[in-house]
């Protein structure tokens, strides 16, 4: 049987559930290659960061389930995702993904609107008169 890593990854209100196994290198997201999955090609840049920068790019193959989110925050939580699967692989990736800062889950959030306002800072026009 062939080692199996999990990580979960969030960004936003996107959610990524990420398998690693040892393989060529090939990317799947949602059942579908990263090229049909994102046009993007910074998107794919930031998917493959922790891949890249662990020098593990063409070792293992990724399966992701994502979901919620746009297209930024999807692909930073897969990055997230990634990036936490990889330090079950081996615990001394982890000083040169906490450099990168990909480690720690980006909090924020986008923030409530407020009642008796247009949203969450914005305010309806004050009249004087």
């Amino acid at each position: 049987m062939t080692e199996l890593y999990y990580g979960s990854g969030k960004r936003k209100s996107a959610v990524a559930r990420t398998w690693l196994k040892p393989g060529k290198g090939n990317i799947t997201i949602n059942n579908r290659s990263i090229d049909d999955y994102f046009v993007r090609e910074s998107a794919k840049m930031i998917v493959e960061q922790p891949l890249v920068l662990t020098d593990t790019a063409g070792a293992f193959e990724v399966k992701v389930n994502v979901s919620g989110g746009g297209i930024s925050g999807q692909a930073a939580a897969i990055r997230h995702g990634i990036a936490n699967a990889l330090l079950q692989v081996n615990p001394e990736f982890r000083p040169i993904l906490k450099k990168a800062g990909l480690v720690r889950r980006d909090s924020r959030i986008k923030e409530r609107k407020k009642y008796g306002q247009r949203g969450a800072r914005a305010r309806f026009q004050y009249s004087k008169r």
